[in-house]
């Protein structure tokens, strides 16, 4: 088992420079502090699955990564790239990673075409036939494409979230973000959005989750890093994890969720 502050394991697939680097992080809400000294990297084409219990800080760490949340002290690189703080730069790099959140943030007035097509004309300026093409090849790929002419409200949420999946593949990002992608669906339309995530995995799509979905956890990530109280506590395989769980934290966590 790997320390949080140890080098990569060799589940990482891309020896050279990280992808996605937090170095020494920290983030508060007034008082609250929800990201202590977090110290983390990504390599291309890795896995990796974030777990821990509610209020451990998982979705915020996922989304101070396109700064989406500030951080208060660290420092976040993208492809060896600091993350800017604002501007245009911002922007840019923003289009470098997509991301995935539990609610599916369609646009209601406007078609599952149009949801996809709209950043990569606006954002990539591509024509709106390249865009179209580029959409239906996404929404292909995510099993939704007899769905392009509807609105979102005739989709159920499992359909509503693979277009939100095949909207962020749209802009060719280096790395996917997910943060509980399946937390707002219906039981039954779990496994249809998961399906979708581990064939992103067998491509090599670089991928950050933070879930609940163990299964998922076991069948997809290369890495696994267990969160509590605003801390990284364990790193390692799923097998190492799921099996060899290191601290007391980790197998309290791990005896309550997976015997339900």
């Amino acid at each position: 088992m790997i320390s949080p502050s140890s080098s990569p394991d060799s589940t990482v697939k891309d020896p050279g420079h990280p992808l996605v680097e937090l170095s020494h992080v920290e983030k508060h809400f007034g008082s609250l502090h929800v990201l202590k000294d977090i110290n983390l990297s990504v390599n291309k084409g890795e896995v990796l699955v974030v777990v821990g219990p509610s209020g451990s800080g998982k979705s915020t760490m996922c989304r101070t990564v396109n700064r989406l949340e500030g951080i208060d002290s660290g420092v976040i690189r993208i492809d060896g790239k600091e993350l800017p703080q604002e501007g245009k730069e911002l922007a840019m790099l923003r289009a470098e990673v997509g991301m995935v959140f539990q609610s599916f943030n369609l646009f209601a007035n406007k078609t599952i075409l149009e949801n996809v097509t709209l950043a990569p004309m606006r954002v990539r300026h591509m024509s709106k036939a390249d865009a179209e093409d580029l959409a239906m090849d996404m929404l292909s790929r995510v099993g939704v494409d007899s769905q392009a002419s509807k609105m979102p409200s005739q989709l159920s949420g499992g359909q509503q979230q693979r277009v939100a999946i095949a909207r962020a593949l749209a802009m060719k990002p280096k790395v996917m973000l997910f943060d509980e992608p399946t937390s707002a669906l219906d039981p039954e339309m779990v496994n249809e959005v998961l399906d979708v995530m581990v064939g992103l995995a067998k491509e090599g799509m670089t991928m950050i989750c933070v879930t609940h979905e163990m299964g998922f956890a076991r069948k997809a990530a290369d890495r696994i890093v267990f969160m509590a109280d605003g801390r990284i506590l364990e790193s390692g395989t799923p097998e190492e994890f799921f099996d060899h769980a290191q601290t007391k934290r980790a197998k309290d966590f791990l005896s309550k969720i997976l015997t339900r």
